[in-house]
């Protein structure tokens, strides 16, 4: 982010990373996480909420099994800073989570055209390779956006078509999948659904429970993300329907996302 505050850090929370990781939250202007010490009050740690998320279908770009416990569905701009950031940090939890399907990851598109005006072709991109080269190949292309991406509108579109090569996808297939524009729609309806479920930055995640949680699982993700709040003192962590999702709104750092995780996880079983 451009604003990077000062910030306490508390003993339970590594927080190293976070500010330039912070998400772009429209309604509340251009910000980034910052952390409070203080008591787990509920009232001060998050909003219970009802939340309008359009469920996970086989359209969606699963990685791992979904019918894990938690299923994470990340809203993402090919084109952020804080995406980018984080890519590695959800690649690192599918590494620790997914194989024993405690945990998978699904992207959805939500390119900020007002910011990354190049977003939304590179999420039309990713789309072609899913559809030239299937889901894993999807993956493989995205991760290497992010891996190659200066981030902020800095990738030469002239590098897709190269990108997609490098993951095994014939170039002159996805040229014409490209060209032919056809994959705006997939890319509209994502961001709707992403607007639709309250999301006003990337990324925002919504980790989606196949045991909603109880009071005292409840308690416990609060207590673990008390810290983390935007500048303007509101939660970046809500629980929404009936405990049923967990939404993230920000790139937190792994041990942020673990201890989520793990207090979710303790009652899945």
């Amino acid at each position: 982010m451009d604003n990077q505050n000062k910030m306490s850090v508390p003993v339970a929370i590594i927080i190293a990373g976070i500010v330039i990781a912070g998400a772009i939250f429209f309604s509340r202007g251009t910000q980034s996480p910052t952390t409070k010490n203080g008591s787990a009050d509920n009232q001060s740690l998050v909003a219970i909420k009802t939340i309008d998320f359009t469920p996970v279908t086989d359209k969606d770009h699963i990685l791992g099994d979904p019918n894990a416990s938690i299923v994470v569905v990340t809203y993402t701009d090919l084109e952020c800073p804080a995406c980018k950031y984080f890519d590695p940090i959800l690649s690192q939890m599918m590494d620790e989570y997914g194989k024993s399907s405690q945990t998978a990851l699904v992207f959805r598109n939500f390119p900020i055209k007002e910011l990354h005006s190049k977003a939304p072709k590179e999420a039309e991109a990713a789309e072609c390779v899913a559809q030239l080269g299937g889901n894993q190949k999807y993956w493989d292309f995205v991760n290497k956006i992010y891996d190659v991406t200066p981030a902020n509108n800095g990738l030469d579109p002239a590098q897709l078509p190269i990108i997609a090569s490098g993951v095994g996808i014939d170039k002159t297939k996805f040229n014409t999948c490209l060209d032919s524009g056809k994959n705006a729609t997939i890319v509209s309806a994502d961001y709707n659904t992403g607007v639709q479920a309250g999301v006003q930055g990337t990324p925002t995640s919504f980790l989606v429970l196949k045991k909603p949680l109880s009071k005292d699982a409840t308690d416990r993700v609060l207590t673990a993300t008390s810290a983390f709040k935007d500048q303007s003192g509101q939660s970046l962590v809500i629980v929404g329907n009936n405990g049923s999702i967990v939404e993230i709104a920000a790139a937190f750092p792994y041990q942020g996302l673990k201890q989520i995780i793990d207090a979710i996880l303790a009652e899945q079983k």
